[in-house]
């Protein structure tokens, strides 16, 4: 009898162990998976600024914003005013035409009053609204912003500014 009753000790053991081991693999599953969750989210908010960062330079070089060969050579993140300009009043047919919230362009220098660009006071102005958006993140890269200047010939004008991308959260 003292075998049977040491027996049932023994596979009660055995029992309880397992559901020990099973519960504490469980819960070390958990741990991890939430740690591997968390630096997801990280690590989507990282691509998510990443991409608006290339859609900053992506913008412009696009055929909306770009110098093109109008300066002489082609020019990378060159923005012509002179056509954001004429984009802005415009805007009704590009809603939701580059997926972002909001676009904005600021002269940085050489610095100015920060005054809204209108055709009333174009070029004497710092900021060109193409989009707006009170809210979300906004990432900014360094463009040139050039236009045609007239003096006692014409003449090709640039300045260094920033276009800023602003993407929902």
């Amino acid at each position: 009898m003292i075998n049977d009753e040491s027996g049932q000790v023994k596979i009660q053991q055995m029992a309880f162990m397992l559901i020990a081991v099973t519960l504490f693999l469980v819960v070390a599953g958990m741990f991890i998976l939430v740690i591997r969750f968390s630096s997801l989210r990280g690590t989507a908010e990282l691509l998510e600024e990443r991409n608006a960062l290339l859609l900053a330079s992506k913008l412009a070089d696009s055929p909306e914003f770009s110098c093109g060969n109008a300066f002489g050579t082609a020019r990378s993140n060159c923005i012509d005013t002179d056509k954001v300009m004429a984009l802005t009043f415009r805007l009704q047919n590009y809603s939701g035409f580059w997926g972002v919230d909001g676009i904005e362009i600021r002269r940085i220098y050489p610095a100015g009053t920060g005054t809204e660009c209108s055709l009333e006071n174009y070029p004497a102005c710092d900021r060109i609204t193409i989009l707006d958006s009170e809210k979300g993140t906004g990432v900014s890269n360094f463009v040139s912003l050039c236009r045609k200047e007239q003096g006692t010939f014409i003449y090709d004008k640039c300045e260094l500014g920033r276009i800023i991308i602003t993407y929902g959260d």
